[in-house]
C-alpha cells in the first residue's frame, strides 16, 4: 500500500511517464499478490509457479491501443492478473539443465516488479520501461558454481501485445566474481513491429553489477537499446539509454536507508512515449519487523525529486494539468508479506 503526496497537486492525480505507483495524492493498494511455488530439484525434478495479482500497478501492464503494433491481445485485462503460470523440469544433464515454460518472470532489470525486495519503494524509470513478465520458455544451465547461462525464446517485449507471430530471443549470463560481487549481462533481440525483417529488430542490453558486504549494498545498472522504425519515412533508427545506482545501508536493528540516483534518455520517445530526458533522486527510510512468525512488515517513508526536460518532457501540475519540468513527492508505504518462501 502506498500514499504519494505530489507537491505539484495535479488535477488528474497522475504521475506522468511512470509505469508503477503512477497514481498520486490518494492512498492506493499498488499491489496484492498470492502465489504457490515448488522448485525443481534433483530429488523432485518437476517444479511449478502459479500466482495471481491485482492493484494499481497492474493497470499499466496492458498496453495502449496506439501505435497499432502495440495493441493489446484479446483478454489482456484478464491476463494482467496472473503473476506466474509455468512449469519446469530439471534434466539430469551435466550440472543440471532446467527448462521452464509458460508465464515467467522477466530476466531483465535489477529491481523487482514487486516493491518489497527492492532497496526503494518506488521503482526507477530504468525498471518501469523493461519487460516485467514474459510468455515463453527459459533454459538455464550452470556452467560452474559461479557462472550461470540462461537462454530465452518469448512472444515479445510486452507479453500482452502481439505485433507479429515471430519469437524474440534473450540471453543472461550471471557471474559471481567473488562472494560479495555479482555481474549480470542481459541481452534481448527480436521483432517488435508488424514488419519482421531483421533490420527492424529491437536490440537491448542491460548490464548490472552488485556488491554486498553487511551492512552495505551497492549496485549499478546501465541500459542501452536501439530499433529501426519500419513505418516512418526514411526508416530512422531510434535509440534510448538509462542508468541507475542503488546504495543501501542497514543502519541496525529494523532500520535501513537507501538512495537511488538515475537517468533515462529517450530522445525519440520510443519507450516512454515522449521525447524527453528524465532524472530522479530517491531517498528511502525503512523499518522492518515481524509481528508474528512467518509475517514480515516493512514500513517506508520516501522522498523523490524528478526532472523531465526535452520537447515532450514534463510532469502534470495544478487544475489544468500543465506540464512543468520538476516534481517533488513524499511517499508513505506499507508492505506485508506472510507465508513461506
Amino acid at each position: 500500500m502506498g500514499y504519494a503526496i505530489d507537491f505539484n497537486d495535479p488535477e488528474n492525480g497522475l504521475w506522468r511517464s511512470k509505469g508503477t505507483t503512477y497514481k498520486v495524492d490518494d492512498p492506493q493498494v499498488n499491489m496484492a499478490m498470492a502465489y504457490l511455488l515448488k522448485d525443481a530439484m534433483p530429488k523432485s525434478r518437476w517444479g511449478m509457479q502459479f500466482g495471481v495479482q491485482t492493484g494499481v500497478d497492474t493497470d499499466q501492464l496492458v498496453p495502449e491501443s496506439t501505435p497499432p503494433s502495440n495493441a493489446p491481445i484479446s483478454n489482456a485485462d484478464t491476463y494482467r492478473h496472473f503473476a506466474r503460470a509455468n512449469a519446469s523440469y530439471l534434466f539430469p544433464v551435466g550440472n543440471g539443465f532446467r527448462l521452464t515454460g509458460g508465464l515467467i518472470n522477466s530476466y531483465v532489470a535489477y529491481e523487482s516488479y514487486y516493491a518489497m525486495p527492492n532497496p526503494n519503494y518506488t521503482r526507477g524509470y530504468i525498471t518501469d520501461n523493461v519487460p516485467y513478465f514474459l510468455f515463453g520458455i527459459e533454459g538455464l544451465y550452470p556452467l560452474s558454481e559461479t557462472l550461470n547461462l540462461s537462454l530465452y525464446a518469448v512472444n515479445g517485449w510486452n507479453y500482452l501485445a502481439n505485433p507479429n507471430d515471430h519469437p524474440s530471443f534473450g540471453l543472461q549470463m550471471k557471474w559471481e566474481a567473488t562472494p560479495r560481487t555479482t555481474f549480470t549481462q542481459n541481452l534481448y533481440y527480436g521483432p517488435e513491429q508488424e514488419k519482421t525483417d531483421l533490420q527492424f529488430w529491437r536490440f537491448f542490453s542491460d548490464s548490472i553489477m552488485e556488491w554486498k558486504k553487511d551492512p552495505f549494498l551497492l549496485a549499478v545498472s546501465f541500459d542501452v537499446g536501439t530499433e529501426k522504425q519500419a513505418e516512418l519515412i526514411g526508416n530512422p533508427r531510434d535509440y534510448w539509454m538509462a542508468g541507475a545506482l542503488w546504495a543501501a545501508w542497514h543502519i541496525g536493528g529494523p532500520w535501513s536507508l537507501a538512495f537511488r540516483p538515475e537517468f533515462y534518455y529517450d530522445p525519440d520517445g520510443l519507450i516512454t512515449g515522449a521525447q524527453q530526458a528524465l532524472q530522479a533522486y530517491t531517498l528511502t527510510l525503512k523499518y522492518e519487523f515481524s509481528p508474528v512468525a512467518s509475517h514480515t512488515v516493512v514500513a517506508a517513508i520516501e522522498y523523490r525529486y524528478d526532472r523531465s526536460t526535452g520537447p515532450g518532457g514534463g510532469f502534470f501540475k495544478g487544475q489544468d494539468n500543465i506540464l512543468v519540468p520538476d516534481q517533488y513527492l513524499l511517499l508513505f508505504a506499507l508492505n506485508w508479506h506472510f507465508g513461506g518462501k
